[in-house]
Parts: structure tokens; C-alpha cells; sequence
């Protein structure tokens, strides 16, 4: 399944991985779009708060830019430089490389909506 995030008119795509938190994250969208809020945290991701806590699947791992993920249960996140820590990966940026994802998401904080590609 496909994710699109839409930042600044610009699609983002992501291909969800299978999991239980993605499923439960493609049921929440079901009923049609969502616009969320994301701010900028230490110059390395966007983070906005679903408002639901989904079901974690943590495993301690290295984000690397474009990873899509689950943080804290409730906290989808988009990364665009590494981190280390316990989270959920949600999939990937497919539509994009690394330099371009940073640009569309730009500086500082960004909203953006969230869609299923069917």
C-alpha cells in the first residue's frame, strides 16, 4: 500500500511495510484524508501527533532520510538524517531522493496530508 503525504504541493510517497501499525494506520485513513501538523525536531525530522495510538512493533534501529515511522505510538514521523532509537518502521519514501525530500519539506514546521494510493 501506498501512502501519500502532500507537503508544500509536493505528493511524497511512501510504500507502507506490513505490519499491524501500518494496518491500523491504512484503517485511520479509510475514512479519507487527514491534514497533520508536523514540526521540525533537531534538524533531522518532521513529527506530527495522529491524535490515535496505534500498535507499536519497535525494534531498535538507524533511521536513514525518507524513513517513514511510529514513534511512541502515536507520532508519525518523517525523517530526513539518521537516528538511533526503539521505533516502528511505517515504509519509505519511493518518489524521491535524499536532497529533494529535504527541500520539499523544507525548514521549520510544515502540515501535511495524509492520503491512501489505491
Amino acid at each position: 500500500m501506498i501512502l501519500n503525504m502532500e507537503v508544500n504541493h509536493t505528493d511524497i510517497q511512501v510504500e507502507l511495510l506490513p505490519s499491524s501499525s501500518s494496518e491500523a494506520l491504512e484503517e485511520l485513513l479509510k475514512d479519507g484524508p487527514m491534514t497533520l501538523p508536523m514540526k521540525d525536531y533537531a534538524h533531522m525530522e518532521k513529527f506530527g501527533d495522529l491524535g490515535v495510538r496505534l500498535p507499536r512493533n519497535d525494534h531498535h534501529i538507524t533511521t536513514k532520510a525518507g524513513d517513514v515511522i511510529l514513534s511512541e505510538g502515536n507520532l508519525l514521523v518523517i525523517y530526513y538524517a539518521p537516528n538511533t532509537w526503539n521505533f516502528t518502521r511505517l515504509g519509505r519514501v519511493v518518489n524521491m531522493p535524499e536532497k529533494e525530500l529535504k527541500k520539499v519539506l523544507g525548514k521549520g514546521n510544515i502540515t501535511a496530508t495524509l492520503t491512501l494510493v489505491t
